[in-house]
C-alpha cells in the first residue's frame, strides 16, 4: 500500500494533513511519543505563521521557491508519520532508523522557517503586523525546542535554562562552590565528569546561577557548549561577541591562541568564570589553550564524560539517591502526591530501574506519563522476561549514542571492547580476567596490559567502572583477578541494542541471547540450516532452563561465553562444531558449583587455546576423557577441584599436553595440590591464589622447568616451599604474599638463578632467609612489609642490585562480596 497523495495541495492543507496524521498517531503509538509530542508543540506554534503567510503571501512578497520548499518539507513530514505508523514495536532496527528521520526532518523544518523569517522581514512592502507575527511566531517555535542541541538554539556566552525541576544538586553544588569560589588557594581548573545524562550540565547551570556566584563573578561568567567537533575559532568569536566587544577575524590557531588570551587577559581583570560543557574525549590540546593562561581571578569549570586527570583531580557527580530519584520520577510522570492511580510499589520498582540516572527517570517517566496502570505493569512483566527497558526508549538510545560515536572517531577497539560488555548477565561484576582471555583472541592483542589499558579508557569515558579490590599493585606483576568491571544497565542495554543493528540475527558479528526458562528465540527454534556469522556467541540462561538446546551452526564463533544458573548443565551439542573457537567462558551465577556435562565434545576442536570456568565441579568434567591439544591457558575461579585431577580418566598431562597458563583462584576445597599437574611439561604460569585450605605443594614440582611465574598469593594454610623448586631455573617471580603460615624458604632457593622478584608481603612467620639468597645474582626486586625488611636489610650490602620496596596495604572490602555472589 502507498503513501498518502498530496496532488496539488496547498500549504495550509498540507500542514493540515500533518498535523492530523501527527496527532493519530501519538494517540496510537507509544515508541515515539516523546519525539513526536515535542514536534507537535513545534507544530502548534507554527500554525499561525502559515496562516498568516498564505494571508499576506503578497505584502510579505516571500519567493515562490521558498514557499515550495516549506511544502516539500510538509509533505516529507507527512510521508515520515505514514511510515512510522507501520513499524512493529519490535523491530529495534526500524524504530532506531527512523527516530533519526524524525530528528533530522525536524532539524530541516527550522533550518527553513529561519530562512523564512529573515527573508519575510528582508522583503515586507508595509505589512509590519504580519512582520511582528513571524518574529512572534519564530519566537516562541525556537524557545519550544526540547530536542535541538542546545548550542545551536541558545544565546551563545549564557547558561542555559534550569529545567523545571532540579533535584539532588544541594550537597554537589556546595562542593563546587567550596572548590571554585576561593579566588586565592582553590583550584583555577575543575573537572565534572559524570555520565551521559547523569546532570553535569544541569550542575554547571545551577552553579552560574547560584546567587553566591553570581555575588562573586558579576556579569564575568560565561557558559560555552564545546561537543564533539571543538572549533576554537568559534569559541573565542563568539567570547568576544557575548561581552559586547568587536568580534576577530583569526585566520589561523595562532591568531585564535593570541586572541583567547587577549580576551582572559582583559576578562580577568576582574574575578572571571569560564564554563566548558559537553567537553568531549580527545580535547587535551583546547583544554591546555585555556589552562595554561593562569590567573588568581581566572576559574575554569569542564564538563565532561571524560575525567582529564592531567588537569588535575576531577569532581565525580554521583547519581541520585532513592528520595531525590522519586521526586524526580514523579515530576517526569505527573504523578500526583496522593490522588496517582499508580501505587507506590509500581513506582519504585521504575525508579530502582532507572538507578538514579537523571536522564533515564525522566526518559521513563515520560514514556509512562498518563498511561494506564496495566501499561506500567507490562513494562514490569517485560524486565522479569529479560526484555531489555529500553527497546521502546528510542529517545534514550539516541541520547546515549554519542559516548559511542566519540568511540569511532578514536578507537574503534573500545566501542567493540564496550560492545563485548553485554555478553554478561545484567547487574553482574565482570572479571577483568575473562575480558582478557576474550579480547586477546578476537582482537589479536599480544599483552594482559592491552586489555587492562582498554579498560581504563572505558572507565575514563563512563562507559564502565573498573574496581580494584586490592589496591596494592606489583608493577609488572600482570595479576589481574582482583579486577573487576560492573556497568550500568542502560549502557549494557545500548551496547545490547547496537549488537542488534543488522536486522537478520544470521548477519551479526556479537551475538548476545538471553533466554528466559526454555523459550529460545523464534530465529533460533525456525533456525533452517541457516549459518550464522557472529565470533562472538553469548548465551544466559536462567534458573528454570532445562538444558535442552536447539541445534545451531555457529561455525565461525571464536569466543563462546555460557552463563547459567542451574545446578546441572550442558555444553550445546553443537559447540562440537564451532571449529574456529578460541576462547570459552563458562560461568554459573548460582550459589554453588554446577555439575558441568557435555566437555567431551571440547576435544574434537582445534583452535581452542583458552578456558575459563567459574563455579564449576572439575570432577564432573573430568569424568569422561578429553584432550584438548591447543589448549594454553585454563583459568578454574570459586571451582571445586576435590580429587577431580587424580580421578582424571586420562592423565592430566595428556589432557592438556601445551598448556602454558594455569590459573586457580578462590577453590577453598583444594588441600593440596595435586602431583599430577608436575607433568604439564610446557606450563609457564602457575597461579593458586586465595585458596586458604592449601596446606601442600607436590615435591615434583621442580619438575616444571619452564615455569617463569609462581603465585601462591593469600594461600593462608600454606606451610612450605618444596625443596625442588630449585630445580625452577626459568623461574622470573615468585609471589608468596600473604602466605600467613609459611616460616621459612627452601634452603637452596639460591639455585633458582633466574629469579629476578620475590613479592613476600605479609609473611609474617618469616624470621630468617638462608644464605643461598646471596647467590641470587639476577634478583632485583624484593617487594615486603615493615616486618620482613629487616631480613633482606641484612644482605644489602651483598645484593648491591636489589632494590627493597616496603609496600603499602590498601584493601578494598568489596572483595569479600564479589568472593560470595
Amino acid at each position: 500500500m502507498g503513501g498518502p497523495d498530496f496532488g496539488g495541495a496547498g500549504l495550509g492543507a498540507l500542514f493540515n494533513m500533518l498535523y492530523d496524521g501527527l496527532k493519530e498517531l501519538i494517540g496510537k503509538n507509544v515508541i515515539y511519543k516523546p519525539l513526536l509530542k515535542a514536534i507537535k508543540s513545534r507544530l502548534d506554534c507554527l500554525h499561525p505563521l502559515i496562516k498568516d503567510i498564505e494571508q499576506h503571501n503578497k505584502d510579505l512578497d516571500l519567493p515562490d521557491k521558498e514557499l515550495e520548499n516549506l511544502k516539500v518539507e510538509m509533505a516529507k513530514g507527512i510521508e515520515l508519520v505514514h511510515k512510522c505508523s507501520k513499524i512493529r514495536a519490535w523491530n529495534i532496527y526500524k524504530k532506531y532508523k527512523y527516530a533519526n528521520k524524525l530528528l533530522d526532518w525536524n532539524e530541516s523544518l527550522q533550518g527553513l522557517l529561519d530562512m523564512l523569517n529573515v527573508q519575510g522581514i528582508r522583503d515586507v512592502k508595509g505589512s509590519s503586523v504580519s512582520v511582528r507575527n513571524i518574529e512572534k511566531v519564530v519566537s516562541r517555535i525556537e524557545s519550544s525546542l526540547v530536542l535541538q542541541n542546545q548550542a545551536e538554539t541558545e544565546v551563545w556566552g549564557a547558561a542555559p535554562e534550569l529545567p523545571a525541576l532540579v533535584v539532588g544538586l544541594d550537597f554537589p553544588l556546595k562542593e563546587l562552590k567550596r572548590k571554585l569560589l576561593n579566588l586565592k588557594d582553590g583550584v583555577s581548573m575543575l573537572v565534572l565528569t559524570a555520565p551521559g545524562g547523569c546532570g553535569k550540565t544541569t550542575l554547571a547551570t545551577a552553579f552560574c546561577q547560584d546567587q553566591e556566584v553570581k555575588d562573586t563573578f558579576g556579569d564575568n561568567i560565561f557558559f560555552v557548549t564545546v561537543s564533539s567537533n571543538p572549533n576554537l575559532e568559534r569559541i573565542v568569536q563568539e567570547l568576544h561577541q557575548r561581552r559586547g566587544s568587536k568580534v576577530p577575524t583569526v585566520g589561523n590557531e595562532v591568531n585564535t591562541v593570541k586572541w583567547l588570551h587577549h580576551f582572559l587577559k582583559e576578562q580577568g581583570q576582574n574575578p572571571l568564570l569560564l564554563v566548558l560543557d559537553d567537553v568531549w574525549s580527545g580535547s587535551e590540546s583546547l583544554l591546555e589553550k585555556f589552562d595554561q593562561f593562569k590567573m588568581p581571578n581566572y576559574k575554569l569549570l569542564v564538563t565532561s564524560r571524560s575525567e582529564f586527570r592531567g588537569f588535575g583531580s576531577p569532581y565525580s557527580l554521583q547519581s541520585l539517591d532513592y528520595h531525590n530519584a522519586m521526586k524526580l520520577f514523579h515530576h517526569s510522570a505527573s504523578l500526583g502526591d496522593k490522588s496517582s492511580h499508580i501505587p507506590q510499589d509500581l513506582s519504585r520498582q521504575m525508579v530502582e530501574r532507572c538507578k538514579g540516572f537523571p536522564l533515564a527517570i525522566k526518559v521513563l517517566g515520560r514514556s509512562l506519563c498518563g498511561e494506564p496502570i496495566e501499561i506500567w505493569k507490562k513494562r514490569v512483566i517485560e524486565w522479569s522476561r529479560g526484555s531489555t527497558v529500553h527497546d521502546s526508549e528510542a529517545e534514550l538510545l539516541l541520547c546515549l549514542q554519542s559516548s559511542l560515536e566519540a568511540l569511532d572517531k578514536e578507537m574503534a577497539i573500545i566501542k567493540e571492547c564496550f560492545l563485548d560488555l553485554g555478553s554478561f548477565p545484567e547487574d553482574q561484576r565482570i572479571p577483568a580476567a575473562a575480558l582478557i582471555d576474550i579480547w586477546e583472541e578476537l582482537y589479536d592483542l599480544d599483552e594482559d596490559t592491552e586489555c587492562i589499558a582498554n579498560l581504563y579508557e572505558l572507565t575514563k569515558r563512563s562507559l564502565a567502572n573498573l574496581v580494584v579490590t586490592r589496591k596494592e599493585k606489583v608493577e609488572g606483576d600482570e595479576y589481574y583477578s582482583e579486577y573487576f568491571v560492573t556497568q550500568h544497565d542502560i549502557l549494557r542495554e545500548l551496547a545490547i541494542y547496537y549488537s542488534k543493528l543488522e536486522p537478520a540475527a544470521e548477519q551479526r558479528t556479537r551475538l548476545i541471547i538471553d533466554i528466559c526458562g526454555n523459550k529460545l528465540p523464534k530465529w533460533w527454534r525456525e533456525q533452517k540450516h541457516q549459518l550464522m556469522k557472529a565470533r562472538l556467541l553469548s548465551i544466559s540462561t536462567d534458573g528454570v532452563f532445562s538444558g535442552k538446546w536447539h541445534n545451531m551452526q555457529v561455525p565461525e564463533v571464536e569466543v563462546l561465553v555460557l552463563n547459567f544458573q542451574t545446578e546441572n548443565y550442558a555444553l550445546p551439542e553443537s559447540v562440537e562444531n564451532m571449529d574456529k573457537l578460541k576462547a570459552l567462558i563458562v560461568t554459573n551465577y548460582g550459589f554453588l558449583p554446577a555439575e558441568l556435562s557435555n566437555f567431551q565434545l571440547l576435544s574434537s576442536l582445534l583452535n581452542l587455546k583458552r578456558i575459563r570456568l567459574e563455579r564449576i565441579s572439575i570432577l564432573s568434567i573430568t569424568k569422561n576423557p578429553i584432550e584438548l591439544k591447543s589448549l594454553q591457558k585454563i583459568s578454574l575461579y570459586m571451582c571445586n577441584i576435590g580429587q577431580a585431577f587424580s580421578n582424571c580418566s586420562i592423565p592430566i598431562s595428556s589432557a592438556f599436553p601445551n598448556i602454558e597458563e594455569m590459573n586457580i583462584d578462590y577453590c577453598h576445597d583444594l588441600v593440596e595440590l595435586p602431583a599430577e599437574l608436575c607433568g604439564l611439561s610446557q606450563l609457564k604460569k602457575l597461579s593458586v591464589t586465595n585458596c586458604h585450605k592449601l596446606s601442600a605443594l607436590p615435591e615434583g614440582i621442580g619438575k616444571l622447568t619452564k615455569l617463569e611465574v609462581l603465585r601462591l598469593k593469600s594461600c593462608t594454610d600454606l606451610v612450605k616451599l618444596p625443596g625442588s623448586m630449585k630445580n625452577l631455573k626459568k623461574l622470573d617471580f615468585l609471589d608468596i604474599s600473604d602466605c600467613f603460615s609459611i616460616r621459612e624458604l627452601p634452603e637452596d632457593i639460591g639455585d633458582i638463578s633466574n629469579l629476578r622478584k620475590i613479592n613476600m608481603r605479609q609473611c609474617s612467620r618469616l624470621e630468617e632467609l638462608p644464605l643461598s639468597v646471596l647467590d641470587l645474582e639476577q634478583l632485583r626486586e624484593v617487594i615486603c612489609d615493615e616486618e620482613t625488611k629487616y631480613l633482606w636489610e641484612s644482605f644489602s650490602s651483598h645484593l648491591k642490585n636489589v632494590s627493597i620496596v616496603v609496600a603499602k596495604e590498601n584493601i578494598n572490602l568489596n572483595w569479600l562480596h564479589h568472593t560470595q555472589t
